[in-house]
Formats: structure tokens, C-alpha cells, sequence
């Protein structure tokens, strides 16, 4: 027999050709009717393709199982995801009969089942890999389980059921809205005889239709009208009776002990099917299942319970409330407060009758008052130097998984109510944070803080309580920042949410001269902190009380916390700076004629090129401004008049003019606002708007010319001849106005084409400044010698400096402030008068006529710039709301509290109200000299007034810091001032 290769070739290796081979040589052989070519939707299916691209999703079974895996195979082959349901089943279809038995034995390697259970079966449902004879029952047809979400479906997933006409099943419940109801055919009585006789029709005789149609009224003529059914009605023959005899181990003892046999094994079949008791129900659910293991007191549930409560806790703490699991806080606590075992022989109860005083029971309805002092009674166990055992380790993680559980189901707010009204938990946080300190219980302190912190908003806490002890004991002797922070935050959130107020009382000095000093530290979390817990026990006169008479003591002195809050009113201050308005900006009034051009811009515009000489001279000559506008005609003339005289000159480079339509269509382009519009009314009229003329033209340089504005009094307006330099238009006042000589050619090299100084000193009564409103020589204090070399030296007043060539706009400043008008002012105007002490009245101004008054509002429309005045402070953060917020807010508030409470407080140490142990230095033979001691209050009794405790506390540095904060912090402004108010009334000021 000769050796096969192709045969023994993977599947995956063979080309298309040679896999339709094996799979038709398959089919041939399991005597099924291979598809060669199958279509879906119109498009021709490969089923190599299809093959392969199955069985990298799992295979068959796979992809059925994972919903919507059909259709995502049918994005393979261009289906379209229009009613994607049925092109995916189809789909399916196609792999079902051509290539499921044959995935079976090629890529499993496992015998496929038979035909009758696979091919000859549509392709509902999957588990083809252990269908069988004996476990397959076919799905019916209404089986939606069976075919998952590849079923053909009509749109709303329900099937209609539509009755046909005349069918008996009655009207169907969904009736399709195309298609009439049934008609009802009502019942009419038979009103004949009610027996028929053999007679009434022939045998031979067919039955005939009615003709005529049901009707809802009854008639006498219709009584024998009846339908054929019944008129024709025969009975049935009768049939033989079938008797079948009884199978008995007399007649057939062979077939009846095979009946016994079967029904034995189907009754093995019903009992093995059967739910035995206590099987086949869920169960708890995992919640009760925990709380259950948690309280059955056996090691292994308990553990298995804090693995999963760990668990719980942190992906469903916002959802697992104690209200539903009745004793689950109470099994929480028990198996915290086992950790005593480890360190006492103790092994603590909760009591609810208050009968019990054992050392080991705690009171479960009002709490353990003295569960100090039995801890502290209590002896420790001797623990050998060894390693520590597996069981003893495990003791303590389990531990810790319990109070990592209570803390994350804490932080929730109901939780933590539920938490405050049961006084066992006191007694457990009390009892856990009283253990020696020891490195395995570091992470449980922290968790016990935790909760402490959420839960201590719900209860009052005397200065006697023994939690509240614990936590100023924490704050005393720990230098851990955590414990600290979480030790601080718990008491001061001590019943935050009641309405009763709870003082800080009872307060070690010890710990406020710690917390004193955490105030240098940069830690803003922790200075938050102190901060919270100063303003709470600075809010309680008798505490004020004991830190004057602790003040004396250097380590206890109010100077340096006095200190640090005022530096603490700057912290995270930012520089704002304030501007307010003075004037209200007020716009100049437009230029009434389009400038001319300087003789030197000219020359430069006419060696250019269109249309750069038309843009550049529109540049130079006009602005942007949104409110003005000019009309096309007008603008287009001036460009005429402008240009036309030189066309055809040899100083023009370019011969002609832009047509009429492209100029105007480039002024849009220049100026980025300016937009070409029509006026309707009684006639169209064409403008630009945006753009307006300048006052004085500028040159390719964007620098403004200067504007000549001398008038001598026989004229009417000034010169108003631009020139670019100061030089310039010095040169020119000399010359055309003064009439000063040059000196001519052919003198020295240096000396040609200077003014000649020889007229210069000679003294001209009649020689005055005609610039503009200049003044100088005619109301000049002292008066000045009218030459030409003063008036020359004079002139260059009103002349920009070279170094600083503005261009203002006519400002105010320039009217009342001096007498000089810059030759970039955009309006020229001359007063006749000075006002009082010298300065110009504008009431006393005129026009440039030298005729006209100029009224105020006049003056205002040569247009002014808006005056400012700008004021810098150091503002502090402020909420989303703008309120003060921060450290600087509390160490306010704290400064508040002690202005508001040393009156009071000195009022109580001058009359003994205030007796407590005080820390002084005495001088003690046994204990040496300068060694701290404790004695009364009397021993260190300052006999002060209330205005000695304010200046010491308030006054020198601390005072200028409260005076500047007042003047440059806007947000905490009010707040400093009621500061300087209280210690101002204290000082009775």
C-alpha cells in the first residue's frame, strides 16, 4: 500500500483544495451531504476559513457559549451587521453541518457523535464534545435556552402568533396590525327535529356550501337555515373494542421479568436524578456565611471569615453596613480584644447587666470607666527570648485583618454611627491602644486611631474618659507623625456632629508645649492639625487661665506661640493687585480731513509699485477703529488726488492707479476689521467700515511724524507741517517761523549751513512762543528776556526727546500739569489765561481759533486715557466661595479666641478661681538648683491686670504683624480687626 503524505499532513498545512478533500472523504465516510459552496447573505462562505478562524476562538462549543461570538465571526466574511442575529445563525448553520463532526475527530481527535443527534439536528445549542445518545434531549422548537442569542427572532424578541381564517384555534393573543380579525360566526340554534332522518338528503349526494352569510339578527325565515355540518351530521360507526392481555409470569414469564427489569432501572434512573437532602440549594450567601465562620469560634472558619471580610471590606465597604449583619461589629470586637491574650492572662467579657465586676468584664451599656487602671493592674506575661511560633504570628495577622475590616467599614457614615452606640468599642479601642508598645501592633494602633478618629464625632468625652486619656497619652509620649495626626484629628472631632459642646479639658502642659512646637515644622498637614486642636482649647477661659499662669515657666512663654500665629497669617499669601478706577477713559473725537503726506513719505510712496503704494500709504494714513467708517467714494478720491498729479511724472515708478474695485477690496485685506458695506436708505450709500483717518500719519517705520502747531496770532490754525525728526522740525521753526539767517556758503567748512548766532542776544520785545497755548514769555514768573537764543532754547520744550518719542493722544496731563504741547498731540488748543497758582483753567481755554472758549466738556473730547489707581496685597487662599481658608484662617481664629479670653482669664487667676498644679523651677537641695518642680498655682500667682496680659501677649512685634496683615490682607482683614477690636476693648482703649 503506497505511502500517503497528504493524509498524515496537519490540517492547518494543507491549501485550500487538499482540506476540501479530506473534509468531502470525511463526509463520504460518515455518510452526510457535504455543502461545497454555501452562501450567507449572498456571499460565498470558505470553509477553511471558517474552519480556522473557529477554532482559534476555542472551537465550536466555545464560540456558542460566549454571546455574541457568531456575529463577531461573521465581520470575517463582510456580513453585514444589519439584522446580524440571522446571518450569525445562518452562519453557525453552515459550520454545524459541514464541519462540527469534523472539528470533532480532526482537532479533538475524539469520535463525533452520530447523525441523528448532530447533522440531522438544527443548530441549536452547543456541548457537542460530550453530546451522547444516552445524556442528549432534544430542545423543543420553543426553546430559547438552547439556541442562545444567535435565535432568529422577530425584532421585539417575541414570535407573533397570527390565527389563520378560518382556523378553530380562536383569535390569537398578538394579532399582527395588518391582518383583520377573524370573523365570528354566531351560534344559531337547530329549531328542526332533533333526530334527522336517513331520508332528508340522498347518500349519493355531496353536501353544499351555504350561500348565505352569517348575520347578528335572528328571523323566522332563517329558522331552517342551518349549516351543512349539522344537517348532514352521521355518527360514528362503532369500532371493536382492542383488549390486550395482561403480561404474567403464567402466560409470559420471559417479557414480564423484562418489564420488572426496566422499571427497576428507571426507578434507579428517578432516585440517582433525585436532590438529595441538603443538596442542590445555594446556601448563605457569602456576607452570612462570613459572619457565621467569623462567630463560630473554630480557627480555621474564623480565618477563612477575616480573609474574606478583608476582601468585602475594600471592594464593597460603601455597601456592607453592620445594620444587616446583626453581631457582626460585636465578632469584630471579640476577636480584637483577644490580643490581650498575647501579653495578660486575660480573656475579656462584655456584660449587659451591670452586675459583673470581674476585672475581665466589660460594662456593653455604658462603658468601662476604669479600664486604666485595671490594664495598668494587670501583670505581663513572661515571653521566652525565642523564635515565635507559626500559630503565635498568625494570631497577630489575623488581628490585624480584623481591625483592617472594622476601620474600612468605619470610614462609611452609617457604619460609624452604628459604631458610637456601642460602648464595647470604647472599651476595644481603649484596651488596644493601652498595649505595650510593641512593632507587631504599630499597624493595629494605626487602625484603632482610624476608627477612633471617625467615631468620636458621635460621643461627649469628659476630661475623665479613658479613651480620651488614651489619646492625649498618644500625643504626649509618641513620635511617630501618623499617630500624632490621627490622635490630634480624633479629639478634635470630638462631638463634631451633636448639638451638645465638648470642652478640651484637663490638658497636660506637657503636650501643649509639644504642640507649640509643631508649629515651626513645614508640614502643613500637621499644623493644620495642632492648629484645630489650639483653637478648640483656646475656646475655654480656664485653659487661657493655665497658660498665663504657666507663662512665667521660659518653655511654657506665650511670646513665641504668640509669634508663630502671626506668622502663620501670611502663610501661602499671594501678591493681588487691586486696580480701581479714577477716570473714566474718554475717546478722542476723529480727525475731520485725511492728513497730507510728508514730503518725504511722498517720494517714498511714488518709487513703489501697485498696489504697495496704495496699501503703504493707507497704512500711513488711516487706522483701525470699530466704530468709524468712510465712504468708498471718499477714500477712493483722496487716493486719486493723492497720486494722479504724479502718474505720469518721471518721479512716479509706477504709471498708473489701482482700478476703483481692487482698491477698495484691499483696504479689507490691510486692515483685518475694516469690511465694505452698503447703506440703504433714500439712496445707497457705499462706506468702509472700521477704519478712520489718522491724525497724524506715520511713517513706513510705524513711527508718527511730528506736527509743526505754530500760529502766530494773525492766523487762524496752526502750520501743521509733518516732519520726521525733532531736528527737523527745529530746523524749520527757526527758519520759517523765526526767521533766524544761515550762515551762507563759502564760510568756514564747519560753520556752513549753521544758524548764524550773531542777531541771537539781541532783545526783541515783540518776540513771543506762538506753540500752540505756550504761555512762557507772556505770564512767565520770572519774567525772561525776549531774545531769539532764549526762545531758541525754549522751542525745544515742546519737542520730543529722541530717546523717548511717544505718541500720546492729546492726554489731560498735558493741559493742566505744564504749559507745553507736544508736537504729537492729536488736537491743538491755546488758552488765553492761566488759573489760580499758575496752573491752566480749562474753563479759561480756546480753540484753535484763539476765539472760541472751549468748554469742559470740550476739553474732555480732545480725549483722554482712563486713569488707574493700582493698589498691591497679600492675600491668603480662600475657598470656592472667596471665604478665608487654611492655616492662616485657624491661627486667626486662635489669635481671636486668646484676645477674646485673657480678660476673663485674668480675671480668674487674680481671684483664685484657677487651682492647678503648675510646673516651676524651685531651688531644692536634693534636686539641685534650677531643676523643674511641680507646686500650686499661688507659687507662680501673677497679680496682673488684663491690660498687662494684652500688651505682653499683643503688643510689640505681634501688634505691628496684627497691623499689617489689617492694612495688606484683604481676606483676613475683617477677622484682624475683630482681633485689634477685642484687645483694644480688653485694654479698655
Amino acid at each position: 500500500m503506497p505511502h500517503n503524505e497528504e493524509a498524515e499532513k496537519p490540517t492547518e498545512e494543507l491549501d485550500g483544495e487538499q482540506f476540501m478533500q479530506r473534509l468531502a472523504a470525511f463526509h463520504e465516510e460518515r455518510g452526510t451531504t457535504l455543502e461545497v459552496a454555501p452562501r450567507v447573505h449572498g456571499k460565498p462562505i470558505d470553509l477553511q476559513k471558517l474552519y480556522k478562524v473557529t477554532l482559534e476562538q476555542g472551537g465550536y462549543d466555545e464560540v456558542t457559549r460566549t454571546r455574541g461570538a457568531w456575529r463577531q465571526l461573521g465581520l470575517a466574511f463582510n456580513l453585514t451587521t444589519s439584522n446580524a442575529g440571522v446571518y450569525a445563525f445562518t452562519l453557525k448553520t453552515v459550520y454545524y453541518k459541514n464541519l462540527a463532526a469534523f472539528e470533532i475527530k480532526d482537532h479533538h481527535h475524539k469520535t463525533p457523535p452520530p447523525k441523528d443527534i448532530l447533522e440531522d439536528l438544527t443548530a441549536r445549542g452547543g456541548d457537542l464534545l460530550t453530546r451522547t445518545v444516552e445524556n442528549f434531549r432534544q430542545a423543543p422548537a420553543g426553546d430559547a435556552e438552547a439556541s442562545g442569542e444567535e435565535e432568529v427572532s422577530t425584532p421585539n424578541g417575541n414570535k407573533m402568533d397570527i390565527d389563520e381564517p378560518g382556523s378553530g384555534t380562536g383569535r390569537s393573543t398578538r394579532a399582527g396590525l395588518r391582518q383583520a380579525p377573524p370573523q365570528r360566526v354566531l351560534f344559531q340554534p337547530d329549531v328542526s327535529s332533533s333526530r334527522q332522518t336517513r331520508t332528508a338528503t340522498s347518500r349519493g349526494q355531496s353536501p353544499q356550501p351555504t350561500t348565505s352569510a352569517p348575520g347578528n339578527s335572528y328571523s323566522a325565515a332563517s329558522q331552517h337555515s342551518m349549516p351543512n355540518n349539522i344537517s348532514n351530521y352521521e355518527p360514528r360507526p362503532p369500532m371493536p373494542l382492542t383488549l390486550r392481555g395482561v403480561v404474567t409470569p403464567a402466560n409470559n414469564s420471559t417479557r414480564f421479568y423484562q418489564q420488572v427489569a426496566q422499571s427497576q432501572v428507571g426507578q434507579k434512573r428517578k432516585a440517582k436524578d433525585m436532590t438529595k437532602p441538603g443538596c442542590g440549594y445555594d446556601g448563605p450567601n457569602i456576607y452570612v456565611r462570613t459572619l457565621q465562620a467569623l462567630r463560630s469560634g473554630i480557627r480555621e472558619e474564623q480565618d477563612y471569615a477575616l480573609h474574606h471580610l478583608v476582601k468585602i471590606s475594600h471592594e464593597r465597604g460603601d455597601k456592607f453596613r453592620f445594620e444587616a449583619f446583626p453581631m457582626l461589629a460585636e465578632a469584630l470586637g471579640e476577636y480584637i480584644r483577644g490580643i490581650t491574650s498575647e501579653y495578660y492572662d486575660i480573656r475579656w467579657k462584655v456584660d449587659y447587666t451591670e452586675s459583673d465586676k470581674s476585672i475581665n468584664a466589660l460594662d456593653g451599656l455604658n462603658g468601662t470607666p476604669d479600664l486604666v487602671q485595671r490594664l495598668k493592674s494587670l501583670v505581663r506575661i513572661d515571653v521566652a527570648d525565642e523564635l515565635e511560633p507559626k500559630g503565635k504570628s498568625m494570631h497577630f495577622e489575623k488581628v490585624k485583618e480584623a481591625g483592617l475590616t472594622m476601620r474600612n467599614l468605619s470610614l462609611m457614615e452609617d457604619n460609624a454611627k452604628y459604631l458610637a452606640d456601642m460602648a464595647e468599642i470604647r472599651d476595644t479601642l481603649t484596651i488596644v491602644l493601652s498595649l505595650p508598645d510593641d512593632p507587631r501592633l504599630v499597624e493595629l494602633r494605626h487602625y484603632m486611631l482610624d476608627i477612633a478618629e471617625m467615631v468620636t464625632r458621635y460621643w461627649l468625652m469628659p476630661r475623665n474618659d479613658p479613651l480620651y486619656r488614651i489619646l492625649l497619652d498618644e500625643i504626649n509620649r509618641s513620635s511617630d507623625r501618623g499617630t500624632i495626626l490621627t490622635s490630634l484629628r480624633a479629639i478634635c472631632r470630638i462631638s463634631m456632629n451633636l448639638k451638645d459642646k465638648n470642652n478640651l479639658l484637663s490638658v497636660p502642659m506637657t503636650v501643649i508645649g509639644k504642640l507649640a512646637s509643631y508649629l515651626l515644622l513645614q508640614d502643613e498637614e500637621l499644623v493644620g492639625a495642632t492648629l484645630d486642636f489650639m483653637y478648640q482649647y483656646t475656646a475655654v477661659p480656664s485653659n487661657v487661665a493655665i497658660l498665663l499662669l504657666h507663662s512665667k515657666i521660659p518653655k511654657y512663654r506665650l511670646a513665641p506661640l504668640m509669634k508663630e500665629l502671626c506668622r502663620l497669617l501670611r502663610h501661602g499669601e499671594v501678591e493681588v493687585q487691586v486696580k480701581s478706577i479714577l477716570q473714566q477713559a474718554i475717546p478722542d473725537i476723529p480727525a475731520e480731513t485725511i492728513p497730507d503726506v510728508p514730503d518725504d513719505l511722498l517720494r517714498q510712496l511714488l518709487q513703489m509699485d501697485e498696489p504697495e503704494r496704495s496699501n503703504t500709504w493707507l497704512k500711513c494714513v488711516f487706522e483701525e477703529h470699530k466704530d468709524s467708517e468712510i465712504t468708498q467714494i471718499a477714500l477712493w478720491q483722496a487716493y486719486q488726488s493723492r497720486f494722479t498729479p504724479f502718474s505720469n511724472t518721471a518721479l512716479a515708478n509706477a504709471p498708473g492707479l489701482l482700478p476703483a474695485a481692487e482698491f477698495i477690496k484691499n483696504v479689507s485685506i490691510i486692515f483685518e476689521n475694516a469690511t465694505a458695506q452698503v447703506v440703504n436708505g433714500t439712496t445707497s450709500k457705499f462706506i468702509i467700515k472700521g477704519i478712520r483717518p489718522r491724525h497724524i500719519p506715520i511713517d513706513t517705520r510705524q513711527q508718527p511724524y511730528l506736527r509743526c502747531l505754530w500760529q502766530p496770532p494773525s492766523t487762524t490754525k496752526p502750520c501743521n507741517l509733518f516732519l520726521p525728526k525733532p531736528e527737523d522740525l527745529y530746523s524749520h521753526i527757526l527758519t520759517a517761523h523765526l526767521g533766524v539767517p544761515r550762515i551762507p556758503e563759502g564760510s568756514s567748512e564747519d560753520a556752513t549751513g549753521k544758524f548764524d548766532p550773531s542777531s541771537a542776544h539781541n532783545i526783541d520785545p515783540s518776540i513771543e512762543c506762538h506753540w500752540s497755548h505756550c504761555l512762557r514769555f507772556t505770564h512767565g514768573r520770572p519774567p525772561l528776556p525776549r531774545t531769539k537764543a532764549h526762545l531758541a532754547h525754549h522751542i525745544k520744550v515742546h519737542l520730543p526727546n529722541n530717546n523717548n518719542n511717544t505718541t500720546t493722544s492729546g492726554k489731560l496731563k498735558h493741559l493742566f500739569s505744564s504749559n507745553r504741547t507736544s508736537a504729537t498731540a492729536t488736537y491743538p488748543f491755546k488758552p488765553n489765561t492761566l488759573g489760580p497758582h499758575g496752573a491752566h483753567d480749562p474753563r479759561l481755554l480756546v480753540g484753535a481759533d484763539g476765539r472760541t472758549p472751549l468748554t469742559r466738556a470740550d476739553v474732555d473730547n480732545l480725549g483722554r486715557e482712563a486713569a488707574y489707581h493700582t493698589i498691591g496685597y497679600r492675600n491668603t487662599p480662600v475657598d470656592e466661595h472667596a471665604d478665608p481658608a487654611g492655616l492662616s484662617l485657624t491661627a486667626v481664629l486662635v489669635l481671636r479666641n486668646l484676645a477674646r479670653n485673657i480678660p476673663k482669664a485674668a480675671e480668674m487667676v487674680r481671684g483664685g478661681d484657677v487651682e492647678v498644679e503648675v510646673e516651676v523651677e524651685v531651688e531644692g537641695e536634693g534636686e539641685g538648683e534650677g531643676e523643674e518642680a511641680w507646686g500650686t498655682s499661688a507659687a507662680v500667682r501673677h497679680t496682673g491686670g488684663a491690660e498687662e496680659w494684652l500688651e505682653g501677649c499683643f503688643g510689640g512685634e505681634v501688634g505691628r504683624e496684627l497691623m499689617w496683615s489689617l492694612g495688606h490682607n484683604r481676606v483676613l482683614g475683617g477677622y484682624v480687626a475683630d482681633v485689634v477690636g477685642l484687645v483694644r476693648k480688653g485694654k479698655g482703649e
